[in-house]
């Protein structure tokens, strides 16, 4: 039988691809509902600034379960049936989305209730995200991995696109409608990872302290300078350019587009992402991948400092889709390193690293945008994100000479041989 040549030729990467694409159709309406409504709430008691902050403090509170949990949750991912954590962590998202859309119906939600579901999800993803980073490996043969780390970034981008979207219509339509959507889809998502079955992996070596085990992520991140390198870089730059923190405000109070229009915003960065994902779905990145993903970020620093300017919305959401495909192109350039440079039994561990470092851009970067803006206004807080973001792509490449040599995708021999 000759060798697949393609990921979705592969029955049980077909399932993971539509329950990643499903579960983040559903992530994305509850994040841009759970936005929206928090701004909402509080601008109702609250100035322009303290409900920005409050913003802000919603990605501190996701932030803050991911923190604490990252070696628990990697050293998990390596010793553990990584379907089952995936299973139980969308199990849990679906728990949020029902209690969401319970209280969005019986006129019950308050700043509390969201901010308590925030957490929650917080957890989720600190168990999902390496479970699921490190699974995608064991479905695919290696030569054929990074089309598939483009097609699965295609399933999270175009989910992306959909979900700010139907979130936006879906609470205009009724506060709870979005929330009993993404339940539905968490379903479908649940039954799709059932559907996949048991892989081989490398078992990771029993007879050393667990401890010592969880702490390998680390160690290898920090020895390994090319893959600190790639994920440090994301970390710096997107949590210094976070300008999707302040779409809310923006929408509200700035474009004055609404909620409709806040679904739009947030769409935006994920359309120019999935159109990136596409390209290298066909075409794979082959030569100078290194000072490629170093332009990347440079660029997103730049339609950064452009969205912040802006006050058209047509140029807003042309400046949102350029960030988003930079980052893409930078997203999939550092996940094809890291999971091509790491061993299988250390991947759910550094894929742990990997994302706490992405978490701390994410929701930090919101916390960060909510706080600065607090201080001196949304849209200085967005063009001095950008700046930060250019600042950043020259330091790291001065920094970590290592990402401007890396020309290729290929790992070293050692490497190779622990993967293959």
């Amino acid at each position: 039988m000759a060798a697949p040549t393609s990921p979705f030729q592969i029955a049980d990467f077909r399932f993971y691809w539509v329950a990643r694409l499903a579960a983040t159709i559903a992530q994305m309406i509850m994040v841009i509902v759970i936005g929206w409504q928090v701004y909402d709430l509080a601008r109702a008691t609250m100035s322009l600034k303290e409900a920005s902050f409050q913003l802000g403090m919603i990605g501190v509170v996701q932030f803050v379960p991911l923190f604490a949990l990252t070696l628990v949750t990697g050293w998990t991912a390596d010793r553990l049936d990584r379907r089952i954590i995936a299973r139980a962590t969308i199990a849990l998202e679906f728990a949020c989305a029902a209690t969401l859309a319970l209280l969005a119906y019986t006129g019950r939600t308050s700043l509390l209730s969201l901010f308590a579901v925030a957490a929650l999800l917080g957890v989720a993803r600190a168990f999902a995200m390496p479970a699921l980073q490190a699974l995608s490996p064991n479905l695919v043969p290696r030569d054929i991995l990074p089309r598939a780390i483009a097609m699965s970034s295609i399933s999270w981008q175009v989910g992306a696109v959909a979900g700010p979207a139907i979130g936006g219509y879906l609470y205009a339509l009724a506060p709870h409608m979005p929330y009993a959507v993404a339940g539905g889809l968490f379903a479908i998502s649940i039954f799709c990872m059932f559907m996949i079955g048991p892989k081989p992996r490398t078992p990771i070596e029993g007879s050393r302290h667990p401890w010592h085990q969880m702490v390998d992520g680390l160690r290898y991140v920090r020895q390994n300078k090319l893959v600190l390198g790639a994920i440090s870089l994301d970390l710096f730059a997107v949590l210094l350019g976070g300008a999707t923190a302040m779409l809310p405000v923006f929408a509200r109070d700035i474009l004055q587009v609404g909620a409709t229009g806040l679904g739009h915003l947030r769409a935006a960065p994920a359309l120019g992402a999935t159109l990136v994902a596409i390209f290298f779905s066909f075409r794979p990145l082959k030569h100078d991948v290194g000072v490629k993903m170093l332009g990347a970020v440079g660029v997103f620093g730049a339609a950064t400092i452009g969205f912040g300017l802006s006050r058209a919305m047509p140029l807003s959401l042309l400046c949102l889709a350029l960030l988003g495909a930079a980052d893409m192109f930078s997203v999939y350039v550092r996940q094809s390193l890291i999971q091509l440079y790491t061993p299988d039994d250390k991947r759910g561990r550094v894929g742990a690293v990997s994302s706490l470092f992405i978490s701390a851009s994410n929701e930090l970067g919101e916390a960060e945008s909510g706080f600065l803006a607090a201080l001196i206004g949304p849209i200085p807080a967005v063009v001095a994100g950008g700046v930060g973001a250019i600042a950043v792509t020259f330091l790291w490449s001065w920094w970590f000479p290592e990402l401007r040599r890396a020309r290729t995708f290929d790992a070293p021999a050692a490497a190779s041989e622990a993967v293959a």
